[in-house]
C-alpha cells in the first residue's frame, strides 16, 4: 500500500446482506498498515449511489459495490498473502471470490449445492487456497456471515454445511482481524441505536445567541416535584447551559390556598439531586407590586374590567361566546370595583378582574380570561398584605419579561394559551419573550395532575407525596429509582413535541443498568412453610466463609456466609424435589435428595435430608436453589418484602373519568422472609439484589433493639421486564390505605393478579368433551 494515500471505505450499516467481507478486509489491511484505511458507517440500507459499500482513493477514484470494492481494495493492499503468490493461486482465489456470489442467495435450494461443494473442498484444508488466509476466505466467509439461511443450517451437523465448513467458518471468525471487524460493526450499530435513543435538542431556539439565553423553571410550591416537572427542569437547564446562559428557578406562588414553604424546600432539594441549581432563585410574589400596577394600567386603557358575575354563569357565557354585562363598564367603575377587591370587601370578594381580549374567539383561552381574583388566605411569604392575587396566565408573561427571560419553554398543553401570553406582552408593551413548547411526559396507569395526586393523599390511599406508588421524584426514588437513570431517561426524550403515552419499562430497565453492576447480592427465603433440611456431609460445627457480594465486581466487597448441617429452603423449591434427585445449592455445590417428608393432605414438605456431593457438576443439574444457614452469633434476620401495583387500573384516564371509579383494589403486597445476617449492615436507601428474586431498596433498616418486632423493610425495584411492569390488579376487592412503610404491619391480602392470565376466547361456556364431538376425524388411542 503506497504511503501518503488517502483511502476511505464507507459501509451501509443496515444493508441486507451486510458487506461483511469488505469490513473484514479493511481491518486486515489496517492491522498490517497501522490504520491506513478510514472506515465510515452510514445508518442506511444503501448509500447515496444505491450500493452498500464504497471505496474512495485520494478523493479522486471512487469504486462502488461489494464485489468491486473488495477486489479493488485487495489490489490496493498489494499483499501476496491476500491475492496469491503464484499465478495458480491468483486464479484459484479469483474463482472462489466469484464463487462467493453464489453464497449470497436467500434461496435454500440454490444455496445447498454451493454449501456442499464448499464443505467438500474444506475436508482436508484449513484455508480455501494455500496455507494462509486469502481474499478467497474473506469473500466466502463474509458472504456466509451475512446469510440468514446459513445462520440456520450451520447448526445442523447433518445438513448441507457438513462438518468441515462450520469448522472452517469458526476458525476464520476466531482470527484477530476478523473478530475485530465483527466487534466494530456491532459497536457502530449500538452507537447508532444509542443516538436514536437520545432525544434531539437541536430545535433551533429562535434568536438564541451564546451567553444571551435565559430560561426559567417556574414550579408552583403546592406539591412535590413529579417526573413531568423533572423533564421541564432538565430541558430549561440544558438550554441555559448549552448556550452558556442563565437558568432562573422561580416559584410561582400566586395561590396562597395551596402553597407551603415545605414544598419549596422539597422542590429545591429534588432539583439539586437532579444536578440542577438555578443561577437565580426568585418568587412571583417578588413582583406583586409591579403586576398590580400593570393591572391598573390595563383598566385605565380599557383592556380589563371587573366582573361580579357568578362563577357558573361566567363559565356558561364563556362557553357560549356571550359578553358579560360588566364588559362595557366605565374605567372609573372598574377602578372602584378593583379597589374593593384589593380591600376584600363583601362586594369585592364576589368579583374578579378579566382581560378584555375577545368574547367569541374560536380559541376559548382568549375569551376574556380572569387575570386577578380575591383570596383572603395569608400568603406564606407576604402574609396578609395582599387580598388579591394575579393568575398564572397574567403573571407569567410579565415576570418572564421583567426577569430577562429570552425563551419560555412550556409543555404543549399550554399551546392554546400561547396567543394569550403574547397578547399580554403586546398589550403591556413588554420586552418580547420567545415561546417553545414540547410534549409532556405521560405514563400508563399514572396520574401527573397535582390536584388528583393531592386527592389520593387526602383520601388516605397513600401515605404522602413520597409514597413509592407516586410518580413524584421522591416517590420513585423511594421505590429504588436512581437519579442517574432518571436524568438519562428524561434527556433521552429530548424536546420532542409528539404526544406519547410512555410505558415505565424503559425507565426501569435503564435504572437496572445503573444498579446491577454495584448492587451487592444477598439471600432471602420465604418464611411461610420454609423447610429446614438436614445436610449430610456438611461441617458439623457451623463455618463462616468470605464470599464475594458481587461475583462480577469484587470492589463491592465480601460477605460472611454461614455453612452448616442445617439449611433453610423455600417451600416452593423443596416441593419440586424428588427423592434421589441431584440439585445445586448455590455458592456451595451439589446435593442429592435422600428423603422427603410431606403432610398427607396438603403435600407440604415438612422436612428432608440431603447428602452433599461437591464432586457433582452444577452444569448438569436442573435446579439451582438459594439456601440459608445460621449460627447463634449470626442468626437469620426477619425482613418484609414489599411489591406495589399502579394506583389506577386504566392505562389512560379521560378528562371526564372519575378517578374513584378506576382505583386498583390492592396496590401493595407483602411477604415475610428470612435473610442472611449480612443485611443488618444495610442503611436506608441501600440497593441490593436478592438472589432469584430481584432488586430491592432498604426502606427501613435493621433495628438492633427489636429485630423481630421491627423487621427490615425492603421495597421491590422493577427491572423493566414485562412481568414486573404489568398491572397486578386482581379480582379481590380489598383496599389498602396508608403509607407503605406504616401499613406494613397490617395483614396484607394474598397477592393476586392477571399478569399471567389469558382470558378464554370462548368466555365461561363449558366446551364439549371429545365424546360429544363428531367422531369423523377422531383417532382411537393406541394405548
Amino acid at each position: 500500500m503506497s504511503s501518503g494515500s488517502s483511502i476511505t471505505v464507507t459501509l451501509a450499516l443496515k444493508a441486507a446482506p451486510f458487506p461483511a467481507a469488505v469490513n473484514v478486509l479493511v481491518h486486515m489491511a489496517n492491522a498490517a498498515h497501522a490504520g491506513a484505511i478510514k472506515l465510515a458507517w452510514e445508518d442506511a440500507k444503501t448509500l447515496a449511489d444505491q450500493s452498500t459499500a464504497k471505496l474512495d482513493i485520494n478523493n479522486e477514484t471512487t469504486v462502488s459495490g461489494d464485489a468491486a470494492v473488495l477486489t479493488r481494495l485487495a489490489e490496493v493492499c498489494e499483499s501476496a498473502l491476500l491475492n496469491g503468490g503464484s499465478d495458480t493461486e491468483k486464479q484459484a482465489i479469483a474463482r472462489w471470490v466469484e464463487f462467493s456470489q453464489r453464497l449470497s442467495t436467500t434461496d435454500f435450494k440454490a444455496l445447498q449445492p454451493a454449501l456442499e461443494e464448499l464443505n467438500h473442498h474444506l475436508l482436508m484444508r484449513t484455508f480455501l487456497v494455500g496455507h494462509a488466509i486469502s481474499l478467497a476466505d474473506i469473500a466466502c466467509w463474509g458472504a456466509l456471515r451475512a446469510s440468514p439461511v446459513f445462520a440456520r443450517v450451520v447448526k445442523n451437523p447433518d445438513g448441507p454445511a457438513g462438518i468441515a465448513l462450520p469448522r472452517w467458518f469458526q476458525h476464520i471468525a476466531s482470527l484477530a482481524p476478523v473478530s475485530t471487524a465483527v466487534v466494530a460493526q456491532q459497536t457502530a450499530a449500538n452507537a447508532v441505536k444509542e443516538r436514536r435513543d437520545q432525544g434531539k435538542f437541536d430545535i433551533g431556539l429562535k434568536d438564541a445567541v451564546k451567553g444571551g439565553v435565559v430560561t426559567r423553571f417556574p414550579p408552583e410550591p403546592s406539591g412535590y416535584l413529579h417526573i413531568g416537572h423533572a423533564k421541564a427542569a432538565l430541558l430549561n437547564d440544558y438550554f441555559a447551559r448549552e448556550y452558556e446562559g442563565k437558568l432562573i428557578v422561580r416559584f410561582d406562588d400566586t395561590n396562597p390556598s395551596k402553597e407551603k414553604s415545605e414544598f419549596e424546600d422539597s422542590i429545591t432539594e429534588d432539583l439539586e439531586l437532579l444536578g440542577i441549581r438555578g443561577d437565580v432563585i426568585t418568587h412571583t410574589s417578588d413582583y406583586f407590586d409591579q403586576i398590580y400596577e400593570y393591572a391598573l394600567q390595563m383598566i385605565r386603557e380599557g383592556k380589563a374590567y371587573v366582573d361580579d358575575t357568578d362563577q357558573a354563569t361566567m363559565r356558561a357565557q364563556r362557553m357560549d361566546g356571550i359578553a358579560s354585562r360588566c364588559r362595557d363598564q366605565s374605567v372609573e367603575e372598574n377602578m372602584r370595583r378593583f379597589d374593593e377587591m384589593k380591600r376584600a370587601t363583601e362586594f369585592g370578594l364576589t368579583c374578579c378582574l378579566r382581560a378584555k381580549l375577545s368574547v367569541d374567539a374560536k380559541n376559548k383561552a382568549l375569551r376574556d380570561p380572569v387575570i386577578y381574583r380575591c383570596n383572603v388566605q395569608p400568603h406564606h411569604l407576604t402574609g396578609d398584605r395582599w387580598k388579591i392575587y394575579p393568575t398564572y396566565d397574567f403573571a407569567c408573561p410579565i415576570v418572564d419579561s421583567l426577569e430577562g427571560v429570552t425563551h419560555a419553554l412550556r409543555t404543549n398543553e399550554y399551546r392554546d394559551r400561547n396567543p394569550q401570553y403574547e397578547w399580554f406582552l403586546k398589550a403591556l408593551n413588554l420586552r418580547w419573550v420567545h415561546i417553545w413548547d414540547y410534549s409532556r411526559m405521560n405514563f400508563v396507569y399514572t396520574l401527573l395532575s397535582k390536584r388528583k395526586l393531592q386527592w389520593f393523599v387526602d383520601q388516605g390511599h397513600v401515605g404522602g407525596w413520597d409514597d413509592p406508588r407516586f410518580p413524584t421524584v421522591r416517590g420513585i426514588r423511594r421505590r429504588g429509582m436512581t437519579i442517574e437513570a432518571l436524568r438519562q431517561y428524561i434527556l433521552m426524550q429530548g424536546a420532542s413535541q409528539n404526544q406519547l403515552l410512555l410505558e415505565w419499562d424503559k425507565l426501569w430497565a435503564l435504572n437496572k443498568k445503573v444498579i446491577d453492576p454495584v448492587a451487592p447480592r444477598h439471600t432471602a427465603i420465604c418464611q411461610e412453610n420454609c423447610v429446614v433440611a438436614k445436610l449430610i456431609g456438611a461441617p458439623e460445627t457451623p463455618e463462616v466463609r468470605a464470599v464475594l457480594k458481587h461475583k462480577k465486581n469484587p470492589e463491592v466487597g465480601e460477605k460472611q456466609t454461614v455453612y452448616a448441617a442445617e439449611v433453610y429452603l423455600e417451600q416452593a423449591d423443596a416441593a419440586s424435589f424428588e427423592q434421589g434427585e441431584e440439585i445445586t445449592l448455590m455458592d456451595w455445590g451439589n446435593a442429592v435428595v435422600e428423603s422427603l417428608e410431606r403432610e398427607d393432605i396438603t403435600g407440604i414438605v415438612t422436612g428432608m435430608q440431603l447428602r452433599l456431593n461437591l464432586a457433582g457438576n452444577p452444569k448438569l443439574t436442573k435446579k439451582k436453589v438459594t439456601w440459608l444457614s445460621s449460627m447463634p452469633e449470626r442468626p437469620l434476620v426477619p425482613v418484609k418484602l414489599h411489591d406495589f401495583d399502579y394506583l389506577i387500573n386504566k392505562k389512560k384516564l379521560e378528562e371526564d373519568d372519575n378517578v374513584a371509579d378506576y382505583l386498583t383494589a390492592v396496590t401493595e403486597f407483602c411477604e415475610e422472609a428470612l435473610a442472611d445476617y449480612n443485611v443488618v449492615g444495610l442503611a436506608k436507601g441501600d440497593i441490593v439484589q436478592l438472589e432469584r428474586r430481584g432488586y430491592y431498596i432498604v426502606d427501613r433498616p435493621y433495628d438492633a433493639a427489636n429485630p423481630a418486632g421491627n423487621p427490615i423493610h425492603l421495597f421491590c425495584i422493577p427491572d423493566g421486564k414485562a412481568v414486573s411492569m404489568a398491572s397486578k390488579a386482581g379480582a379481590k376487592p380489598v383496599a389498602l390505605a396508608g403509607d407503605a412503610a406504616d401499613a406494613v404491619g397490617a395483614t396484607l391480602p394474598e397477592r393476586v393478579g392477571n399478569m399471567h392470565t389469558t382470558q378464554s376466547v370462548y368466555g365461561d361456556l363449558a366446551l364439549p368433551t371429545d365424546e360429544q364431538v363428531s367422531s369423523m376425524y377422531s383417532v382411537k388411542k393406541i394405548y
